[in-house]
């Protein structure tokens, strides 16, 4: 299997990273949105690492402490951005995502009120990004491997069902019919007047999950949901990878 990376010996020091940290943990860890490995409350700034290093485009982020580290982040990433609780898994269900925040004014309400959630650490801010909301996974079936996934992302998922799999590995060609049985597939063509996604890139970034969960079988889950995609460009805004230390 070609690992999807220009540097194969990166790639496999993030996984050896990866599995290290997995042996250190007590039970399941998790990298979860912000792209954070997850180790007794401690996070370790390399599921982003992982991610970039098999060449899986992800949004810039920066995580802060303080609302002093908030404002220092803002001359790197300018308005409007995105601020997200660090800590909590589900971070919508607990109010922890605020959008379009455009001011510091807005930028300290949004820091304090996110810091008052239960289990809230820091916060992440990201550049505020649009585009249609797309979903890639992978599921570890037992006896089977993996279960590769495509669809719409966001409430879409939720909401229209509408998800193709292939077992890993899963090629290039493969990862387009997948793309191209979606119920929702007029929608990543682009209509009425809806600017379409790029398909190649959404076909290329399956088939690197693919390869990643090939590379690292103890992800027992991963989810990147949602990816921003239009014509131009996908990247990934969050993710979620469960890894089973055993």
């Amino acid at each position: 299997m070609e690992v999807a990376n220009k540097d194969p010996g990166k790639f496999h020091f993030y996984v050896s990273l990866v599995k290290s940290a997995v042996r250190i943990a007590s039970g399941a860890a998790f990298i979860v949105g912000g792209y954070y490995l997850e180790n007794w409350g401690t996070y370790i700034i390399l599921g982003g690492a992982l991610l970039i290093a098999a060449e899986i485009p992800i949004v810039q982020e920066i995580v802060c402490k303080t609302i002093t580290e908030c404002i220092s982040a803002i001359k790197e990433l300018q308005f409007p951005v995105v601020m997200k609780v660090v800590g909590p898994i589900h971070k919508s269900d607990v109010g922890g995502i605020i959008l379009n925040i455009s001011s510091e004014e807005k930028l300290t309400a949004s820091f304090d009120d996110i810091m008052k959630i239960e289990g809230a650490t820091s916060v992440l801010i990201q550049p505020m990004k649009k585009g249609t909301e797309l979903f890639i996974g992978a599921k570890k079936e037992d006896k089977f491997g993996h279960l590769v996934l495509c669809g719409l992302g966001g409430i879409y998922i939720e909401v229209l069902k509408d998800i193709q799999t292939s077992l890993a590995p899963v090629s290039k060609m493969e990862a387009a019919e997948m793309i191209q049985n979606l119920r929702s597939y007029k929608i990543i063509q682009g209509i009425r007047n809806q600017e379409g996604i790029n398909e190649n890139e959404f076909a290329e970034i399956i088939t690197k999950i693919s390869n990643l969960v090939s590379v690292v079988p103890e992800i027992e889950e991963l989810d990147l949901n949602p990816l921003f995609g239009n014509s131009k460009e996908i990247f990934a805004v969050d993710a979620r990878i469960r890894i089973d230390k055993n």
